[in-house]
């Protein structure tokens, strides 16, 4: 079992999983059913941590016990080193659900100073935040407007902005860009670091592998509620035994040349290929970057 690494600074983690267990009783006789096994894991401040794996891995269990919306069967969870049970732990996490239910009848603004209010903020400076945070997820335009009327992107953006608005410094989001286009996704994703930039950890579920790649500075990998697989992105992509060359074209007789120069320093040349433009980078570049 791979064990969970610690804080490298004076200062405690932003989340720390430690044996981390929860088991459901399935039907009348009392079978266990174990959705998180032993699970260990340390998000460092400051960072974007991608939190993996097929559906029903443990990854909204998890997620759930962190919030403490189910108690562990076992283990522990901390938050800036205090107990999730807790509620002022808590209080420093922002989260946006998978699939956010808000109230349609509401303007993106009420919804806001709504969830603003359920987290204790009051006062003269509560509206002023309130416009920060809609301007922050680039949704200002829309304040006004009922959320019955939002597109998907524009959902998601005032789910965080809900997650945001009483600044807390860890934010969780569960497939932020599930079901939104590619320059929604894009959008989203930029956001995300630019809040790192901030100071914020963010910790995040995605099926869009390509976007986990591009922002998360480590990811965890469940499988069956274990952990098989945790480390840094640039480690884990890196290939450190290979390189790749980009060169012109070149005809088939200097290829050979090639080769034979490679083979007589005991090197090999593996793969003649020409490279390939993301479809995403290709979309984007064609579109443009229109709000969702």
């Amino acid at each position: 079992m791979p064990a969970a690494p610690h804080a490298t600074s004076s200062q405690p983690a932003a989340l720390q999983l430690q044996g981390l267990v929860k088991d459901f009783a399935v039907g009348l006789r009392g079978v266990k059913l174990r959705a998180v096994d032993q699970l260990n894991l340390c998000v460092e401040s400051g960072q974007v941590y991608g939190l993996l794996g097929p559906n029903g891995s443990g990854k909204s269990t998890t997620i759930k016990m962190i919030l403490g919306l189910l108690a562990p069967t076992a283990g522990e969870c901390r938050i800036f080193g205090v107990s999730s049970a807790r509620v002022e732990a808590r209080s420093a996490v922002g989260y946006l659900p998978e699939s956010p239910y808000f109230y349609r009848h509401l303007s993106g603004r009420e919804l806001v100073r709504f969830y603003a209010q359920m987290c204790g903020m009051r006062g003269p400076a509560l509206e002023a935040r309130i416009d920060e945070t809609l301007a922050v997820v680039g949704i200002s335009e829309a304040a006004e407007r009922r959320v019955g009327t939002y597109s998907k992107g524009m959902l998601q953006r005032i789910g965080l902005a809900q997650a945001l608005v009483h600044d807390p410094r860890l934010l969780i989001l569960d497939e932020p860009t599930a079901g939104v286009d590619p320059v929604g996704a894009a959008a989203i994703s930029e956001l995300i670091l630019k809040l790192k930039s901030q100071g914020k950890t963010v910790l995040i579920t995605s099926h869009l592998l390509g976007q986990i790649e591009d922002i998360c500075d480590r990811v965890a990998i469940l499988d069956r509620g274990k952990l098989i697989l945790e480390g840094a992105v640039a480690d884990l992509v890196g290939g450190a035994d290979r390189q790749a060359l980009v060169i012109e074209a070149l005809p088939e007789s200097e290829r050979e040349e090639l080769r034979a120069w490679l083979a007589a320093r005991g090197r090999t040349l593996e793969t003649v290929a020409a490279p390939r433009v993301r479809l995403d980078r290709i979309f984007l570049e064609r579109v443009g970057r229109k709000d969702a």
